[in-house]
């Protein structure tokens, strides 16, 4: 099992910046990719960014150069920091660990809120 725990949402006003940080924890060992997902308010949950266990990066075009996704392996953490935020960037943003055997695990969810 893995358990996944996201910290840093918040409220900020358009064009800020936000960090967000989601640790894993458990049986790490198994996970290969990780990412970041939102859901707006009577929206889909959409794919923000991804990133493997070697490191390459996949993200929406939505967000593409404005957003970085990034791992830290010996830490089992990965981040996704947010610049240049905007009011359609609000959303519950959640953290995704697909593992070996086709697992997938989530965070909580964190909320993000972007005020115009």
């Amino acid at each position: 099992q893995v358990q996944l725990v996201e910290s840093g949402g918040g409220l900020v006003q358009a064009g800020g910046s936000l960090r967000l940080s989601c640790a894993a924890s458990g049986s790490t060992f198994i996970i290969n990719t990780m990412g970041w997902y939102r859901q707006a308010p009577g929206r889909q949950r959409e794919l923000v960014a991804t990133i493997s266990r070697g490191g390459s990066t996949n993200y929406a075009d939505s967000v593409k150069g404005r957003f970085t996704i990034s791992r830290d392996n010996a830490k089992n953490t990965v981040y996704l920091q947010m610049n240049s935020l905007k009011p359609e960037d609000t959303a519950v943003y959640s953290c995704n660990a697909e593992a070996f055997l086709n697992r997938v695990y989530w965070g909580q969810g964190t909320q993000v809120t972007v005020s115009s």
